[in-house]
Formats: structure tokens, sequence, C-alpha cells
């Protein structure tokens, strides 16, 4: 059971005691990122990100990380198109230690100008990183090709462009206009003591950051079914396609997972069985999608060999137009049900796994959302919601990203 506790300035802080683990997980969320970003900002999110671990006025960017090395427990973050995380996950004897040093690097942060300098080369790097990556690479140019005039499109690393403006100003005016109470969701998940959780209302309770309050940059993105074609230093042809897909809180969702997981998510998928066990066309060969509050996409994805980039694409487009013409199968929509109340009830296994959940779900939907219903929600899939999807998400028009080899190499 989660517990919701709102401190005056805004701030929401969620419980949830397991008291049969001895692990504590606890992340400040943001309900900020990158598809917020206006477009001279793009990366600032993620920046943000990186610098509030590079020191504060009590702590060097070392003081912190030996504190958790000491105690043995975990530190990090993400940024995403919505959202940014801090978050820690600690035995329970050390978890007001860790929750203090969370609060003083969101707080009390420097910002110094020479620590600015460096993690912007160290992001430098994260980007070619990425490059380097082609089936990461093209998945982030499949995105500026569907939402070409949207932040949603653009990179949460930035460019470098981008990157380089980035001064002390900067990063302390959009965490003003960003970082304010009523964005803020602490959750903390695990063996929770009441100690813990005065300590944490008795940190946040100190935010008071609305002077500066202004409203978030939501714009509904517009889907585009362009292409991208990219020569790279590689061995193997990279193919993603996106198609339009669903937000976050639509009905038919759940519906989509289970389409997802017919189509290219599990060995027994149709795109796994065809291209890879029949045709031998790819090692490695799936779907995936992303949704959010106001865009989503359905994608494709697969890597094969340049002479055969062709034949993989069309038996991609082959296998898609005959789950339109035949739709899903009872037994294949029975089996993938099953396969994602397994997942669902897995993925539950940590504590860290429930604060994530329970993050996610105020942040969407303002409330707590059981097992329980996410379960009743999805049993109630049935042939004619998922074929509906299927017409819906694959009749339309898709975008195309492909990195392939250069030429001479």
């Amino acid at each position: 059971m989660v517990t919701k506790h709102i401190c005056q300035n805004g701030v929401r802080i969620l419980v949830e005691k397991l008291p049969y683990v001895r692990s504590v997980s606890m992340g400040i969320w943001v309900n900020v990122g990158s598809g917020n970003e206006r477009p001279e900002e793009n990366g600032i999110t993620h920046f943000i990100e990186h610098m509030l671990f590079k020191g504060t006025y009590s702590r060097t960017a070392k003081e912190i990380a030996e504190s958790f090395d000491r105690i043995g427990g975990q530190l990090n973050a993400f940024t995403s198109k919505e959202n940014t995380c801090y978050y820690a996950v600690t035995l329970d004897h050390h978890a007001i230690e860790a929750i203090t040093i969370l609060a003083d690097m969101f707080f009390h942060s420097k910002f110094a100008e020479t620590d600015i300098e460096k993690e912007r080369h160290v992001i430098f790097e994260e980007m070619a990183m990425v490059e380097d990556t082609p089936d990461d690479d093209v998945d982030e140019r499949l995105w500026s090709v569907m939402y070409p005039n949207h932040s949603m499109g653009a990179p949460i690393l930035g460019t470098e462009e981008t990157l380089t403006s980035f001064t002390k100003d900067k990063i302390e005016t959009y965490m003003d206009e960003n970082y304010t109470p009523d964005r803020v969701v602490i959750s903390v998940a695990g063996n929770v003591s009441d100690q813990l959780v005065n300590k944490i209302i008795t940190l946040f309770d100190q935010f008071t950051n609305t002077t500066h309050q202004t409203k978030k940059i939501v714009t509904i993105p517009k889907f585009v079914h362009g292409q991208t074609n990219k020569e790279s230093n590689t061995e193997q042809s990279h193919l993603a396609l996106g198609y339009e897909g669903l937000t976050v809180k639509d009905s038919d969702l759940v519906s989509l997972l289970v389409v997802n997981n017919i189509l290219g998510d599990t060995t027994s998928s149709r795109l796994f069985q065809k291209v890879r066990e029949e045709k031998a066309l790819a090692y490695s060969i799936f779907s995936y999608y992303s949704a959010y509050e106001n865009a989503g996409a359905f994608m494709i994805y697969g890597g094969t060999s340049p002479d055969k980039l062709t034949v993989l694409e069309e038996t991609i487009l082959q296998i898609t137009e005959q789950l339109v013409n035949d739709g899903a199968s009872e037994i294949e929509i029975q089996y993938a049900k099953e396969q994602l109340e397994s997942n669902l009830i897995l993925g539950l296994e940590t504590s860290n796994d429930f604060m994530n959940r329970n993050a996610k779900n105020e942040l969407i939907f303002g409330e707590e959302k059981s097992v329980e219903q996410t379960l009743q929600e999805l049993y109630a899939v049935d042939e004619k919601s998922v074929n509906r999807v299927i017409r819906n998400l694959l009749t339309k028009p898709f975008a195309k990203s492909v990195i392939q080899p250069a030429k001479g190499i």
C-alpha cells in the first residue's frame, strides 16, 4: 500500500513499506524532461542531471561518491523526454544518510564553472558513444524524423552547439523555472522507517522555489513520416521503422503492449521467428514502443548485412501487412497476456521496482495504480481491441531511419 504525504509547498512524498526486504530505494523525481525544452535549451535537462553529482557547498564530487561506496549503496540518475530522476538504493540503516546527501545535491549544488566545462566534455564523449552504438544512433535519428519540429524529436543529450552555450546562469535560470515544488515527487520503497519519512518531510519542506514558477511548456507534437539515411563506419546496416503510437493515457495502450508482444518483443514473436529463425536475415530483430503524455511511437529495429537490407525491410513489411490482414489469433493474444502478466509481477521483485512504479503512476495519473488494477486492464484485452490497434497503428505511413556502412569501407 502506498501512502502519500503532500508538503505545504506542494512536494509529494510517496511511501511503500516492504518489511520483508532490507533495502530502501529513494528517488527524487522532477516532472521535466528534454521534451519540455526550448530549441536553444536542448540538452540542458540532462546536463543539470550530470551537474548535481559534481559537488555541493559542503561535499565535493569525490566525497559524494565515497559516501555511497562506504555504505555499499548505489547512487545514479537518468533523464527522459518527460522526467528527471535522482535515486539511491541502500541498506535500510543507511537510508537517512543517503537521502540527506541526495537532498544536499538537489538543493545545494555549486555549478562551478570549472566543473561545467569538464562535464561538457564528458557529455561530448557520451554523444560520441551513442554514435559508436548504431542501434542507439538509428533510434535517436528516427525520433528526429518522426517529430522534427518538436523537442520530443530532439536528442536528450543535446547537440554540441547547445551544450557549448550552457553556463551557471542558464542552469540556475532553468532550474528556477522548472525545478518547482509542484513538479517534485519523492518516492521511497522498502524497509522504510517512520524516522526516514520524517527526515524526508523535514528536508523537502524547505523547498520554496515558487516565485519563479512558470507554466510547463506543453505543445502537441506532430508525427511526420520522413526518412533519414546515414553512412557510418559499421559492418552492418541498421534499420528502424517508426509508426505514430499511443499516448500514455490512451485506453488502448494495454492492447498495444499485447500487439508488441505478438509482433516482435519475444523470441516466439512473428518478427523473430520469420526474420531470424526462418530466413536468418538478422541476429537482432525486435519491436518496441514509447508512450508519453502527448506523443507516442511504435518502432521496429533490425540489423543485417548491407546486401540483405532491402530483403529485411521487405520481410518486415510483409509480416506487418499479414498481421493487419489476418489479425492476431486468440491463442497469440492469450499467450501474450500471460507473458505480460508474468513480466509485471516479476518486475516487482525489488524495492527499486516499487519506487519507480509508484513515482510514474503519480506523475502520470496523479494517484496510485495497483498491480491488481493493471492486471484487470490486461485481462480485459480481447481480439477486438488488439486487432483495432493493429489496424490503426500499422496501416499508417511510417518513418524510417537507416545507418549503412560508408562506401569503400
